[in-house]
Formats: structure tokens, C-alpha cells, sequence
């Protein structure tokens, strides 16, 4: 029996130039975190008594004879992948809602991948289990992601990803002094717009579009690079920080048509004139989760100016995905 965690993400700055058509050719760089929100797999070969050789719970259940019938398709494609032939069982759980823009279905293959390496007997390194995952998602299902949720749900941690060259992406990790960092998660808030979106389909425009939009993926690119250096240097106000947020949330909204609509727009204009500073929609766009950078001593009056949006309280995290459980037959 395998218990996996692997955590989801937030990702600060640089959304879009994770995308491959984008990096492969200027190079891409991405401000994330992974935080304490986690997805669950559990994981067993399954006794040769039952009937069917592979059951699969996740919101809907499947029980079937062959890895072809299963109609999950990352469940099936990382089995493939490593060559499980064996029957098994795997029920997974989630802290959060899938489609909410904390990367949740690439946490999902980095945990999955986690754990049939496990079932083998095998540990894979951060980077083995990030590249892995990375092929299973782009090259062999053909979703249309990007790279940095794969890289962080592996990797964990408060990170510098840069994107590009042979080694397909580095990971520096963001040394800031203790307060500083708290002082970072203590402005934060994390609200769920209410709905949630497919985001292979929003990203789908964002890729066709990327030839179209060098200069704004060029600004969003020296965004991440100002508000690195500006979270290092410790004599620098953090809410400058929360004013990039926003100029970066003017930037990506204007990507494509797919990326906010007018409900999403409403909630960020409310919640400004309650106090945030900056923010933006997490993920591809079209709904899910908003990030807000705000005084501490506001948060309860931006609250109650959305009222029935519901905010989830968060920490960063460092561990990344791991085994939490393993024991043999």
C-alpha cells in the first residue's frame, strides 16, 4: 500500500511563457510556490480475487480488465508509461476542486507517477519524476499545458523556474529572510470566484495566440524578473510587490478574450476598492481561484465586500510530492 502527497501551486509571475511554443525559442521564466492545499493517491496492486483487474476512484469510479478501458487518461498513460501490467487499485482525494487554477491535474500525474514508481520499487529524483511527467501530460495524452505546475508539484518550495535549453528548466529556490517570507504569506488571500473552467481549452487560445503576443509575453517576462529582485532585496516594500501583481494581471488579461470575463472582473474591481493592491486569476483563466495581496488589517473588510465568495486559508510549503506511506504486500 503507497500513500502519495503532492502539493498544488501558486504561481506569481510568468504565466504563458511556460508554455513550450513559447520558451523552446526565447527562453521562459516563472515566480511559483506550492502550498498545503494536496492531492491524495492511494495506491495498491489489487488482489487477484475481484473480477476486474484495475479500479480507479477519483469523482467518478472505473473498474475494468485492461489499462485500455480506462478512460482516465492520466491514470492510464503514466501506467503505460512505466509498464505496469499488473492489476491496481487507486482512490484518490483532493484538498480543492479540480479546474480552480492551482494546477491540480498536473499534480495529479506528478502524485500518479509517484506512486507507480513506488509500486516498483523505484525512487525517482525530483527532476525525473517533473521531465516524466511533463511527457506523459504534453507529448502522449496532447493536453495543452504548460510546464511550471509539473515542476513544482515535484520540485516544491518557493521557486525561480526558468525555462529553455537543453536541460527543458532549472529550479533556483527564493532564499528570503524568515519575516520577510511571512510577512509575503500574511498578505495573501486566496479567493474561489465560485466557478471553475477547463483550462486545457483556455490555454488551447493562449497557445494559439503566443506568435501574436511577443511584446506582452516580453513585459510579463520582465515582471518576474523586477519582482524577484524586488522580493530579495530586503530594504524594498513588499507592496510594491502587489503593484506588479496587478500590472501583470492588466498584461495577461489582454492575452486573449478567453483569459477573465465580466463576473471575474467585477470581483477584482470590488476587491480593490476594499484595500488590494494587486492580484490576479490563478491559472490559465476563465474562473477558479484569485490571488490578492493586501494589508493584513483588511482582509476581513475585502471579505465582506464579496460576500458569499469564499476564501481559503493557505500556507507555502517546501516538501514537494512524497511517499507519506509505503508498505509491501
Amino acid at each position: 500500500m503507497i500513500v502519495c502527497r503532492t502539493p498544488t501551486r501558486i504561481s506569481f509571475f510568468g504565466g504563458g511563457t511556460d508554455y513550450p511554443v513559447w520558451y523552446r525559442q526565447h527562453g521562459g521564466m516563472v515566480l511559483s510556490t506550492s502550498i498545503n492545499k494536496y492531492s491524495y493517491i492511494t495506491l495498491r496492486y489489487l488482489p487477484k480475487i475481484f473480477d476486474y483487474n484495475f479500479r480507479i476512484r477519483y469523482f467518478e469510479s472505473e473498474q475494468t480488465q485492461t489499462l485500455d478501458e480506462i478512460k482516465h487518461p492520466s491514470v492510464r498513460e503514466c501506467a503505460r508509461a512505466l509498464g505496469i501490467e499488473r492489476g491496481f487499485e487507486i482512490i484518490h482525494h483532493a484538498d480543492l476542486p479540480a479546474g480552480t487554477g492551482l494546477g491540480s491535474s498536473s499534480t495529479f500525474t506528478v502524485g500518479m507517477l509517484h506512486s507507480l514508481y513506488t509500486l516498483k520499487n523505484y525512487m525517482p529524483t525530483k527532476r525525473e519524476l517533473a521531465l516524466k511527467a511533463l511527457d506523459v501530460e504534453q507529448r502522449v495524452i496532447g493536453e495543452s499545458v504548460g510546464s511550471q505546475d509539473q515542476v513544482t508539484s515535484a520540485f516544491g518550495g518557493f521557486n525561480r523556474i526558468k525555462f529553455g535549453g537543453a536541460s527543458e528548466f532549472e529550479v533556483d529556490s527564493i532564499i528570503l529572510e524568515k519575516e520577510r517570507l511571512q510577512e509575503l504569506q500574511d498578505k495573501l488571500l486566496l479567493c474561489f470566484t465560485g466557478f471553475s473552467r477547463s483550462a486545457s481549452e483556455i490555454a488551447r487560445h493562449q497557445i494559439k495566440e503566443t506568435p501574436a503576443r511577443i511584446v506582452e509575453l516580453n513585459a510579463i517576462a520582465e515582471l518576474t524578473i523586477e519582482a524577484i529582485s524586488l522580493l530579495v532585496n530586503a530594504s524594498a516594500s513588499l507592496d510594491e510587490f502587489g503593484k506588479l501583481l496587478n500590472e501583470q494581471w492588466r498584461i495577461k488579461r489582454s492575452l486573449t478574450s478567453h483569459v477573465t470575463t465580466a463576473e471575474v472582473d467585477s470581483i477584482y474591481e470590488i476587491a480593490k476598492k476594499n484595500g488590494v493592491i494587486g492580484g490576479k486569476l490563478l491559472g490559465a483563466g476563465g474562473g477558479g481561484f484569485m490571488l490578492f495581496y493586501a494589508d493584513p488589517e483588511l482582509h476581513e473588510t475585502i471579505k465582506n465586500s464579496l460576500p458569499g465568495k469564499i476564501f481559503v486559508p493557505f500556507r507555502f510549503e517546501d516538501t514537494g510530492s512524497k511517499i507519506v506511506y509505503y508498505s509491501h504486500e
